[in-house]
């Protein structure tokens, strides 16, 4: 449980690098590049969000780049998450598509890049991105949706440990298994579907019911605070205003050890992304982001 003092504050991870990364952000998947994404991105930062998560698949990242310049706050304060397609990966390809990523977002600097899923030449992309990580183009890097024998695959074959895997993780899929399997990496859960896909049924938990009531929240929150207090960083979306900021209202009350176990109950193998490895990899290899 997070100490009181810090409740009412962003809260923050030491990754295995030793950078520090806002644990709590905003993600821009599905927002439309332009307006929408820089208004939504505009307001998150106004609330007093300091991350953002996008991925050139995303294809907003121009947009998230024009709303961190047009903020006026200190680059160095806002912490800018991205990620590679698998048509970038390979030695050369990544080291050229990293560069284009910079322009895009125009900026002298990633925070965090990805692999953003686990097929073609993973291990040719993170060579490229480790040396991104020594000149200084990029300051943490990670995978995202690594979660087969690929996963341990990398680890033997990278200098620099994955700092985080961004997965599907929500309550009724907390990912402990995968959470076991990373410890000795240091690597970190960041979570999709923070809110199991904003799932009637797992919004519904009567738990959540209860505890938003004790709490004075809305059961989304509840479960916002059950991811902090697990110690996963997360980035739910939103374009409405008031979303944005009910989101970012969870750091002035925490749940106790015995109310994070009977979360923990309900944990039951369900997952809202359900297709198989071989289906995943045919479906993203047939597509590729424009620049």
């Amino acid at each position: 449980m997070a100490p009181a003092s810090s409740l009412k504050h962003q809260t923050y991870l030491t990754l295995n690098d030793g950078n520090r990364i806002p644990q709590f952000g905003m993600g821009v998947y599905l927002v439309p590049d332009g307006e929408p994404t820089e208004t939504a991105v505009a307001e998150a930062l106004r609330l007093g969000y300091r991350h953002i998560d996008t991925a050139h698949a995303y294809q907003n990242e121009r947009s998230v780049g024009r709303a961190v310049k047009a903020s006026g706050i200190d680059r160095s304060d806002i912490w800018i998450t991205t990620k590679l397609w698998p048509s970038e990966y390979g030695e050369g390809a990544t080291a050229a598509a990293i560069d284009k990523m910079l322009e895009r977002l125009d900026t002298d600097y990633i925070d965090l890049l990805l692999l953003h899923q686990q097929f073609g030449d993973y291990k040719g992309a993170w060579k490229d991105m480790e040396r991104a990580v020594a000149a200084g183009k990029v300051r943490s890097i990670g995978i995202s949706n690594f979660e087969s024998a690929n996963l341990e695959d990398l680890m033997a074959a990278a200098t620099i440990k994955p700092s985080v895997n961004q997965v599907e993780c929500h309550p009724y899929y907390p990912q402990d298994e995968l959470r076991e399997r990373m410890a000795p990496y240091g690597t970190l859960i960041e979570s999709w579907y923070p809110l199991g896909h904003g799932d009637a049924g797992l919004l519904d938990e009567p738990l959540f019911a209860e505890l938003g009531t004790k709490y004075g929240k809305t059961p989304a929150q509840v479960i916002l605070r059950w991811h902090i207090q697990k110690g996963n960083i997360i980035f739910p979306k939103s374009t409405n205003p008031e979303h944005i900021a009910a989101n970012m209202d969870i750091f002035d009350f925490a749940l106790t050890e015995a109310e994070m176990e009977r979360v923990a109950a309900l944990a039951n193998g369900r997952r809202f992304y359900n297709v198989s490895l071989a289906d995943q990899e045919k479906n993203l290899g047939a597509w590729a982001p424009a620049d």
